[in-house]
């Protein structure tokens, strides 16, 4: 039997597995390329507008920081460097994927299961990596020929589709090697993300820094000195594929030398007796919740300062473009270009916030599924406060880290320009209108649950549509109902006066008969339902 046999039948299970949520990221982030490039195209028709704006960008360090160096001010540099961010979620997307298709199906008990089976014993990572390489292919040839198709030069928009291609592949890798390495899949997410984060860090440094060294130790800082439509630079391409290579030489001896649900770093035992934390369903879904809390709210502070400390910069590099003007207050709905700036950002944080309840909620799923929620049940815990011990979370979570985002802004943003005392209040309550729109797809997912717990990944969905709309809508001029579809559309903008706090109590009360809907259909439903 060959180490390889039964991989073509995992990677099928892969694909039949992940039939919606594989495609919908590939294409999301496909797609946002391109619309990149066709509102620079409308926002900026003469190259006095580009050379403007790309002076303006590369002048904020903060602006840098966020989206990267940029290396031109033709149409597709300009796109390059704005898409840059889409390839951290690109490597995100990939290592978490890798993961769940590894660590998480040997963690639930049917990795050992399969391997009884005639499997061969690199196999079931050789599958995962090999489903989520060809996602990654596909999601550059895609962004390559949508690029292409906006009449950008088709060198440069293969350049950038491989470079975002590659990122893929590199931490599709990582989380192959963090999989091996941990006994749990949450701990090789942790380790998986925290080696996102500090190549993140790495090409922040380096790309705001006089000496951009640091920046060439990080596969993200890679990708933007590919220099896709400025004169490209294909060697770098094989820096991505010779670390990806490295990785695998690693993590592919290791897969195999360690027993199964085992990994190399020894885990810490616990104490004999539970704490009093432990007494009760809260305590509980304290310890399962608190990393990621702690993750996000880290997360989304850095984001803030940035957003923050970009704003005045951004309101600068567009002053005078009456289309930009247009657009960006359709975005953020503020009378000020740095205000419409915060405004669209702290929009796009709220989105991202819905991300996290939804991913706090699922939760519930996920323990189900492994079969630890039944025996829980059979003891005096009531179905109820169980349900709201991890509703806590998915409620609380988003309000957190949109406060943080806030706080962080205000301060940074006062700091720019010497008004902490008056910005701060100002975007921690901007932050926070963006909660009751996270709730309804927190609330949303919640019912899902209750209702149909098979059906609950559909939120994914719920929220990618959210995102292609307030990213394509405003520069695509949808029509006003397909943008009512979304939310977000209705958070009002409290950065400018005369707002309203209607559309917050009605996507809250909403938020609250979704999750209440769905507590009492879990109270009647079968557990578990797989």
């Amino acid at each position: 039997m060959s180490a390889l046999t039964g991989t073509g039948h995992l990677v099928r299970l892969i694909l039949r597995r992940d039939r919606v949520v594989l495609p919908l990221w590939v294409l999301l982030l496909a797609v946002l390329p391109a619309s990149y490039a066709a509102s620079f195209a409308t926002l900026f028709p003469t190259a006095a507008e580009r050379a403007a704006y790309a002076a303006g960008t590369a002048r904020s360090p903060s602006v840098v920081a966020l989206l990267g160096p940029v290396y031109g001010d033709s149409t597709g540099a300009l796109t390059a460097q704005r898409g840059g961010f889409v390839q951290v979620i690109v490597g995100l997307a990939a290592l978490l994927t890798v993961i769940r298709h590894t660590r998480t199906e040997e963690e639930a008990g049917r990795r050992e299961l399969l391997g009884a089976t005639v499997l061969g014993r690199y196999a079931g990572l050789t599958a995962a990596l090999l489903a989520t390489y060809a996602a990654s292919l596909l999601l550059g040839l895609l962004t390559a020929g949508g690029l292409a198709a906006t009449g950008l030069p088709a060198a440069g928009s293969l350049a950038y589709g491989l470079s975002a291609a590659l990122v893929g592949v590199v931490f599709a890798t990582v989380g192959g090697l963090a999989a091996q390495l941990t006994e749990t899949a949450g701990g090789a997410r942790g380790i998986a993300v925290g080696v996102l984060g500090v190549t993140f860090a790495l090409r922040l440094v380096g790309d705001t820094a006089r000496d951009e060294w640091p920046s060439w130790l990080s596969p993200l800082g890679w990708a933007p000195r590919i220099r896709a439509y400025e004169g490209e630079r294909w060697w770098v391409l094989a820096l991505p594929v010779a670390l990806t290579v490295l990785l695998a030489a690693v993590a592919y001896p290791v897969s195999v030398r360690r027993d199964i649900g085992a990994g190399v770093l020894p885990s810490r035992r616990g104490p004999v007796r539970a704490g009093r934390v432990l007494s009760g369903p809260f305590g509980l879904a304290w310890r399962l919740h608190r990393g990621l809390l702690l993750g996000w709210s880290v997360g989304f502070g850095l984001l803030g300062v940035t957003i923050g400390g970009a704003a005045e910069a951004a309101g600068r590099s567009v002053a005078g473009n009456a289309a930009l003007e247009q657009v960006m207050a359709r975005l953020g709905g503020a009378s000020g270009l740095a205000e419409a700036y915060l405004g669209a950002s702290l929009g796009i944080a709220g989105l991202a916030a819905a991300g996290y309840g939804i991913q706090a909620a699922l939760r519930m799923r996920s323990e189900e599924a492994a079969g630890r929620v039944e025996p829980l049940l059979a003891t005096g815990v009531r179905r109820s406060a169980w349900l709201a011990s991890h509703l806590v979370f998915a409620v609380l979570g988003p309000v957190v880290v949109l406060a943080v985002t806030g706080l962080a802004a205000g301060l940074a943003y006062g700091s720019s320009v010497d008004d902490v005392p008056g910005q701060l209040p100002r975007l921690l309550g901007a932050g926070l209108a963006q909660v009751p729109a996270a709730w309804l797809l927190t609330g949303l997912a919640v019912l899902l649950y209750g209702l149909l717990p098979r059906l609950s990944p559909t939120a994914w969905a719920v929220l990618a549509v959210c995102v292609l709309l307030g990213q394509l809508g405003a520069v695509l001029e949808l029509s006003q109902w397909l943008l009512d579809l979304s939310p977000f559309t209705h958070t009002p903008q409290v950065l400018r006066a005369g707002w309203s706090a209607t559309p917050l109590l009605t996507m809250t009360g909403l938020a609250g008969l979704f999750a209440a809907t769905g507590l009492a259909a879990f109270r009647r439903r079968d557990v578990p339902t797989i």
